[in-house]
């Protein structure tokens, strides 16, 4: 298959549970899938991210090689169906700590953001979580940045991920002492 023939697979909902199964079969082929979700522009190619998703809930080692790349685009991602799919799929996988400065900042800002849709918003604060797990210092930060949310942004998504969030934090700052 080529690049080509993929975006043209890509187009119907119809294909895309073939699609995934072949990628799964033949994983040489995810190379051209992921150029496509980080690099086309073209419009449907969000759904390039999403086989992407489907393919690392079964075969997570095909899709983790390119976390780098997916952090790396969020620079510049204006699609919001991308960057939804990408930080679905960083928040899934262990994130190096190298990475830990630009994804808090870049979280915050998804997380705090008017304008960035409610499942973007989850995405980065499940990122922000993790961080906070290796990077102690961060959770009370975080769960004043919630509760504010929770107050202010009471979206169901925000809600329902950022209440649970919220409670292990509580129960993670009160254990330490901080």
């Amino acid at each position: 298959m080529n690049g080509k023939e993929l975006t043209a697979l890509l187009e119907s909902w119809e294909n895309l549970p073939l699609l995934i199964r072949q990628l799964i079969d033949k994983p040489e082929e995810i190379t051209l899938l992921m150029n496509i979700a980080l690099h086309s522009d073209n419009k449907k190619s969000w759904r390039a991210a999403w086989v992407a998703d489907k393919v690392n809930d079964k075969k997570p080692e095909l899709i983790t090689p390119f976390l780098g790349k997916m952090i790396n685009q969020l620079k510049r991602e204006t699609n919001t169906g991308k960057k939804r799919q990408f930080l679905k799929l960083i928040s899934l996988n262990e994130i190096q700590k190298n990475h830990f400065a630009f994804l808090t900042n870049y979280c915050f800002k998804c997380f705090t953001s008017a304008t960035e849709p409610v499942g973007v918003k989850v995405h980065a604060l499940q990122i922000l979580f993790n961080i906070s797990e290796k990077e102690a210092d961060l959770k009370p930060e975080l769960l004043s940045l919630i509760e504010f949310e929770l107050e202010n942004n009471p979206k169901a998504g925000i809600k329902a991920r950022g209440r649970n969030l919220a409670k292990i934090l509580k129960k993670q700052i009160y254990s330490s002492g901080s």
